[in-house]
């Protein structure tokens, strides 16, 4: 140790004489290492990265976020689970997702902005004719007491009305019939923007099957294998297709422009009412839009009846809108339509009854025989000159005369919250107090409210208010004439179709995330739809009463909700008398 101390000393010292200061080691252990990590720089970001395997020769900056997306690239080569693969992947990746979810390509459209389709693309089965189109051409056999051709015309919308009154606007009004969607809604999706040939990126997959057409031509006279033979034969052809098994039907939606009774027959026995449409397996993955949907039921979802507006442009909307802003109101209250006397619980009666008494009620009472009922221009004419118009249960919860009332800007009156509250929660406000007011049917059956009374406590400004809601509501009620389309208003088929999307959207990446709701419980799917968003559980409700079903050891077959099926083509039969 002492001798190579000596030598160091002396080396050192030599290094003095000739001026030159002593060599640190450091340093040049410092700069090797600098030299080698320079080298595996320049051949990492020049060699490997200007040529990854399998792309062409490119020029790549480095970025933070050019590197991000490679390691997610990377990781997909593997395979990896999604839960451990880092960075977002690209929006115009084309490839087969590595989380085996055929539709994670559909939801990657989302992520790409300047798509205006992202996330909202609809793919349309096509259908053979015998579901829809053949329908149309033997359109005399769609209706036993109404000439459904001249209704199916001018794309589904009717006849033009005539305005020798002056009621209507100058365009945009037909003589629309209630059952009408089924072609109406197919028209418009014709129009809708966002169509795909490539259900591989599609939001939602559309059936064009006319199932109210289709009941329709069956309901009276005929067993129930010739009932049902259209809807076992749409299910069988969609289950062999290819779309069906990304997720077995949960994509795909329908529409039929009738209430959901017609399509829940629960036995085969002759006598029962309709078709089993709603109860097949695999229909009851699909979404089916109606004009009234089962409070107890999870796969059907009620949409506005079609008004007799049509608009063609926005401004026929705003014009509109003014003039019933601009209406002076001489009625307080009215009311439309004919008792029940054949329902012992029915308030019909009883609302006919105070409104006769009424110096402030206009009445038109509809039965067998001409009515002004049927008239349109008479219909909208008394709802231009109501505040509140009256809304009771019809043969069944709800009634097209709702949606009539709010176009002509008529604040509705509701007994049931069967009727609207719970039936078209994706058109109407949750909060159903800022445009309706609701008297329980029982305060009316048992006489202690009177409609006029209660009317006249609502302060003037708040009837104004109310009002105010009902109009700005109007575009969302009505279906644009589906050969032409809105330029920033939604009316009622935008909002539907929205809202489906959202709902797949939801259904998918629950799956992917593993989310399932073990607690969810069916018959009480009128709850589900009235939570608010981020909600999931529902308790006891103040509406319970109106929703208990009866206990009669068959479920609902053969219970009310048939039975206003029934009577629901009753009242078509008496109104074309």
């Amino acid at each position: 140790m002492r001798r190579r101390s000596l030598e160091s000393n002396h080396h050192e010292e030599m290094e003095k004489a000739t001026g030159k200061p002593p060599r640190s080691r450091l340093c040049f252990l410092a700069t090797l290492s600098a030299m080698f990590w320079i080298m595996i720089f320049y051949f990492h970001f020049t060699v490997l990265s200007s040529n990854p395997v399998g792309k062409p020769e490119q020029p790549v900056p480095f970025s933070v976020s050019a590197q991000s997306q490679r390691i997610s690239e990377a990781y997909e080569a593997f395979e990896l689970p999604k839960t451990k693969a880092p960075g977002r992947s690209k929006p115009s990746d084309t490839r087969q997702a590595p989380e085996a979810f055929p539709f994670t390509r559909a939801l990657r459209t989302i992520e790409n902005k300047s798509d205006p389709c992202g996330g909202r693309y609809i793919y349309v089965h096509d259908l053979p004719s015998r579901f829809n189109a053949d329908m149309l051409r033997d359109c005399k056999k769609l209706s036993l007491w109404t000439n459904m051709c001249k209704f199916t015309s001018n794309a589904g919308l009717g006849p033009p009305l005539e305005n020798a009154e002056g009621v209507f606007s100058i365009t945009g009004w037909y003589a629309t019939n209630q059952f009408a969607v089924d072609v109406i809604f197919n028209n418009r999706m014709k129009q809708y923007e966002c169509l795909t040939k490539d259900s591989s990126i599609a939001a939602a997959i559309f059936v064009p099957f006319y199932a109210g057409f289709d009941i329709a031509r069956y309901l009276w006279g005929y067993n129930t294998s010739v009932r049902d033979a259209a809807s076992l034969d749409l299910v069988d052809w969609l289950m062999k297709r290819p779309e069906w098994s990304v997720m077995g039907g949960r994509d795909h939606f329908l529409v039929a422009g009738r209430i959901t009774w017609d399509f829940r027959r629960l036995t085969d026995s002759e006598t029962d009412w309709g078709n089993k449409l709603l109860f097949l397996p695999a229909a009851r993955n699909m979404s089916m839009l109606v004009v009234e949907a089962s409070p107890w039921n999870a796969n059907d979802f009620g949409v506005p009846y079609p008004t007799y507006f049509h608009p063609a442009k926005d401004a026929d909307v705003f014009l509109w809108q003014d003039r019933m802003r601009k209406l002076e109101r001489k009625y307080l209250f009215s009311f439309a339509g004919a008792p029940r006397s054949d329902n012992p619980i029915s308030i019909r009666g009883q609302i006919i009854d105070q409104c006769k008494r009424s110096k402030i009620c206009k009445l038109l009472e509809c039965d067998f025989g001409e009515s002004k009922c049927h008239s349109p221009s008479s219909i909208m004419q008394m709802f231009q000159s109501s505040l509140f118009c009256l809304q009771p249960q019809g043969d069944s919860y709800t009634r097209r005369s709702a949606f009539d009332s709010m176009l002509a800007g008529c604040i509705p009156v509701f007994f049931h919250p069967g009727s609207a509250y719970i039936q078209y929660t994706w058109h109407l406000p949750r909060n159903y107090s800022t445009y309706s007011l609701f008297i329980p049917e029982d305060d009316i059956r048992k006489q202690n409210v009177s409609i006029e009374e209660r009317l006249k406590q609502i302060p003037p400004d708040v009837v104004e208010i109310m009002r105010e809601r009902v109009i700005s509501l109007i575009p969302k009620l009505v279906y644009a004439d589906p050969r032409s389309k809105l330029e920033t208003l939604k009316d009622a088929f935008d909002v539907a179709v929205e809202a489906v999307i959202d709902r797949v959207t939801k259904l998918r990446r629950d799956m992917i995330e593993g989310r399932e709701d073990k607690d969810f419980i069916e018959e009480n799917s009128w709850k589900y739809a009235l939570l608010e968003d981020g909600q999931r559980t529902v308790g006891p409700h103040e509406w319970d009463p109106f929703f208990s079903k009866p206990k009669d050891g068959d479920g609902e077959s053969g219970t009310i909700s048939a039975e206003a099926a029934k009577k629901s083509w009753k009242n078509e039969q008496r109104s074309q008398g």
